[in-house]
């Protein structure tokens, strides 16, 4: 049984602040907000009591920085600001009533247009802020005979997905982030401290030969060599994974003075990259932020962990540098500063902005609105035929009773009726459904645990049709908000898809 959900709820990972590098922190804060905040990135028991910001996604980025800029022209109070202990800020974003959407809750006929939009909104940041971006073609580069190093992301995908459908992210890189996971989170120096080169070669020769046949056996694979094979595999993609048209832009972020500022470019960057590469960023970011949260066992800071991995995805061979050797310093501290922001921050980078989604929203009802009459006349009384044929309800009841399917595989197997309210949530919708399976275990495919329980499918409530293609609702999603935004969608009760780390 499938459940999706339209917007995913935005739970921010909890990472430990680096003990090095400061930086200025911005005093525009957007105060205006009267929604109910997320989680922050940094949790409360954080040493130090770093400033928290709001991260605004309900107007366009590329405004917010206009009202920044007109802001900084006003007269400040001389006061200095002082240079920050080293943390970050918590970043908090409010959650509107539609709860929030992750770049995996989308259909991607949708995310093609939210592509398009975030294009439209960085170009317009980038001349605000002005940053000169010159954007790189990927230089041609030998293809690889290696069938895991130096081949294409999309290469690599397509193959993997021969063996595994559906997967996002590459097989290989997975065992790799896995085994690292396992073995390498608390080791002292893991990413620093380098491996034997003699070992480093061997196991690659072993992984190239042996490891779609499932012949690899990584118990006595050292956690050093296996991150120091996880670098190469990074570095030596025919392109970057920052991909060459964008990885200036990338880079230009560390010249952004506002901390806020530089999150809204970063957020649009993740949304413009291809989705082979965005996955697996995500799948590497993941991995290095568990690294972070043991320093105390493994020493290995945010700033350092940040410093080490940079050249790996900001200096690649097919980008052409034209820097000097008194210039490499500043950029790779620039690369640092940027991929410090991508680990620190990443669940809330791989969100799309309410500003987008309402976009998106507004672009299907214009596309589908080619297809009506435009006569007023005709149109008005078609209306006024569709309003006398639906069954008013009664004004004395402040309930609407809404039709949800259930849908097992593709096939849509039974209907549930759902009262909606104000106070009405995607979650307490889940719960009637997984009530109405308790009762009948025939329709809920439930499994009986050792202890007796009844254990139920991860399902989501999807929001499809109408202004959306396909989305996942966030369980925090008002459905009553959702209705009146949004009333020729229909809604259906479905098993997750299953996505490789949470992907």
């Amino acid at each position: 049984m499938f459940v999706t959900f339209s917007i995913c709820s935005l739970s921010l990972q909890n990472l430990l602040p680096e003990s090095q590098q400061s930086e200025d922190l911005p005093q525009d804060s957007m105060a205006s907000v009267t929604k109910t905040p997320l989680s922050a990135v940094t949790p409360e028991h954080q040493r130090g009591a770093p400033k928290e910001e709001f991260f605004i996604t309900d107007v366009a980025y590329c405004e917010q920085a206009v009202i920044f800029l007109k802001q900084a022209k006003l007269p400040q109070n001389k006061i200095l600001r002082r240079k920050e202990d080293g943390t970050l800020p918590r970043v908090i974003c409010p959650k509107c009533r539609l709860g929030v959407t992750r770049i995996q809750d989308l259909s991607h006929t949708d995310m093609k247009k939210v592509r398009q939009l975030a294009l439209i909104d960085m170009t317009a940041l980038c001349d605000l802020l002005e940053l000169e971006v010159k954007r790189h073609k990927t230089g041609k580069r030998k293809i690889a005979e290696s069938p895991l190093f130096g081949v294409p992301l999309a290469t690599l995908l397509e193959n993997d997905q021969k063996v595994k459908p559906h997967t996002s992210t590459p097989l290989f890189l997975q065992s790799l982030l896995s085994f690292l996971e396992k073995k390498g989170v608390d080791s002292e120096g893991i990413l620093r401290v380098p491996g034997s080169q003699s070992r480093i070669k061997l196991l690659q020769q072993n992984l190239e030969t042996n490891f779609y046949s499932g012949k690899v056996c990584w118990d006595e694979v050292s956690p050093n060599d296996a991150a120091a094979l996880l670098k190469k595999f990074i570095r030596e993609l025919p392109a970057p994974l920052l991909t060459a048209e964008y990885l200036n832009t990338f880079s230009a972020v560390r010249d952004i003075t506002d901390l806020k500022q530089k999150l809204h470019m970063l957020n649009l960057l993740i949304l413009l990259l291809p989705e082979p590469n965005r996955n697996t960023l995500k799948a590497l970011l993941e991995f290095l932020s568990k690294v972070v949260s043991r320093e105390k066992r493994n020493r290995m800071n945010l700033w350092a962990v940040a410093t080490i991995m940079a050249p790996n995805l900001f200096l690649h061979k097919a980008v052409p540098s034209r820097l000097t050797e008194g210039a490499e310093k500043g950029h790779a501290e620039k690369a640092a500063d940027v991929m410090r922001l991508l680990i620190r921050y990443q669940d809330l980078l791989w969100t799309i902005p309410n500003f987008l989604m309402n976009q998106v929203r507004k672009l299907n009802e214009n596309s589908s609105r080619r297809y009506q009459f435009y006569d007023r006349r005709i149109k008005n009384l078609l209306r006024k035929i569709h309003t006398d044929s639906r069954e008013k309800p009664d004004k004395n009841t402040s309930e609407l009773c809404r039709t949800v399917k259930i849908q097992v595989g593709d096939q849509v197997s039974g209907t549930m009726e759902f009262q909606l309210n104000i106070n009405s949530r995607a979650s307490d919708l889940l719960a009637q459904f997984h009530r109405q399976c308790l009762r009948s275990p025939e329709n809920g495919k439930g499994k009986i645990r050792r202890n007796g329980a009844v254990a139920y499918p991860d399902c989501a409530l999807y929001e499809v049709g109408g202004n959306i293609g396909e989305h996942c609702l966030d369980p925090d999603t008002h459905l009553l908000d959702l209705y009146n935004s949004n009333q020729g969608g229909e809604w259906v009760v479905k098993l997750k898809p299953n996505a490789s780390r949470g992907l």
